[in-house]
């Protein structure tokens, strides 16, 4: 984990409030003017970037260093790599030796690819479902290893290189292309199965659950477990490109996002968003304005922030630009409570994937 940068104005600190009784000297934070030290890289946005509002710390990994996310909950279920634009579709069987061949309607993002399709896991980054979108896209792992299917995955694209004009992105790459994949349960753990699609064999590893972290993730390049996420209980927001729904004209379809940012539901960090005409400036909001109600909705979805910050892009000829009529309220898993509003999106070049962000506590 790396500490965050703070800017000059940021002299005055506050104590965390904490749930601990010890003596232990709580991590200070800010009252205004914090900025990511490591960006989520520029406009190519290679980067997944995890930020612990608490502790004043952000860890940043590479975002095609991982595949697959093995849930450590009672539940035995799996997550795709979003932020490549990964795609998975069931097939009828559950022999992974049969040859497979592409299916190029299996998009995670793209044309009219409708999300009813089920290729993508579900936004909200609730996991719980039947899969096929609905949850996960993965169906739950069975304990009859007969009903765990061979899934055609698209291992999406990779991180771009090209380099983006001024105020858009370039964050795909190359295609990454395609394995046939099987999950069973092994134990209170997981059995991955994988091959090119055409092979009569597999290769096969085992994953293991590790209850202080959300995931355990998979990487197929390296064969191994990576680390990827904090501790569940070390990070509350995460900037990362992002595989979303949005309304098409034949229904909600496949979107890919950057500049996005969601939050650690599955620790039970909650999130709300607060208009300036409604609620306040951020500079007079306290804790007894919070409203306890608003953070329902954060419960069930992980996309309170998203992309609701920012203004543009590029795909309209509009440079980007902050919406600076809001700001946040993040409640943390320990019931500390933050107010967080973004200060810019690009540096001074005019470069995407270099967020700013100023926070304080609330007393």
């Amino acid at each position: 984990m790396k500490k965050l940068l703070f800017l000059s104005i940021a002299l005055l600190s506050l104590a965390a409030c904490s749930s601990n009784d010890d003596n232990t000297p709580a991590p200070e934070v800010p009252t205004v003017g914090a900025t990511l030290k490591e960006t989520v890289g520029g406009p190519n946005q290679p980067n997944q970037v995890y930020l612990d509002l608490s502790a004043a710390e952000s860890k940043s990994v590479n975002r095609a260093s991982w595949d697959f996310g093995f849930s450590s909950n009672s539940e035995f279920r799996v997550i795709l790599n979003g932020s490549l634009k990964m795609a998975a579709k069931k097939l009828a069987t559950s022999d992974i030796t049969l040859p497979q061949t592409i299916d190029i309607s299996v998009l995670a993002a793209g044309g009219e690819n409708l999300s009813s399709n089920g290729y993508v896991d579900n936004p909200t980054g609730v996991l719980a479902g039947a899969g096929a979108g609905i949850g996960t896209a993965v169906a739950e792992i069975s304990a009859t290893d007969a009903d765990n299917k061979v899934y055609l995955v698209n291992l999406g694209l990779a991180v771009g290189t090209a380099k983006a004009n001024i105020g858009s992105v370039a964050v795909d790459g190359e295609a990454r292309g395609w394995k046939k994949v099987r999950i069973l349960r092994s134990g209170n753990g997981y059995k991955i199965q994988y091959a090119d699609l055409a092979s009569s064999t597999f290769t096969e590893k085992v994953i293991t659950k590790d209850a202080a972290f959300n995931f355990t993730f998979f990487s197929l390049t390296s064969g191994t477990a990576v680390s990827v996420e904090p501790a569940k209980i070390k990070w509350d927001l995460n900037f990362t490109t992002f595989t979303n729904y949005i309304p098409g004209e034949k229904g909600e379809v496949t979107y890919g996002y950057s500049d996005f940012v969601t939050s650690n539901i599955n620790a039970g960090t909650q999130v709300y968003q607060v208009l300036v005409a409604s609620g306040g400036s951020y500079a007079d909001f306290t804790k007894a304005k919070v409203e306890e109600s608003n953070f329902s909705v954060s419960t069930n979805d992980q996309r309170i922030i998203g992309a609701n910050w920012r203004n543009g892009g590029g795909q309209n000829g509009s440079l980007p630009s902050i919406k600076t009529d809001r700001f946040y309220v993040i409640k943390d898993a320990a019931g500390n409570y933050y107010k967080v509003k973004f200060l810019a999106m690009t540096n001074d070049a005019g470069e995407r994937g270099n967020i700013v962000i100023e926070y304080a506590i609330l007393k």
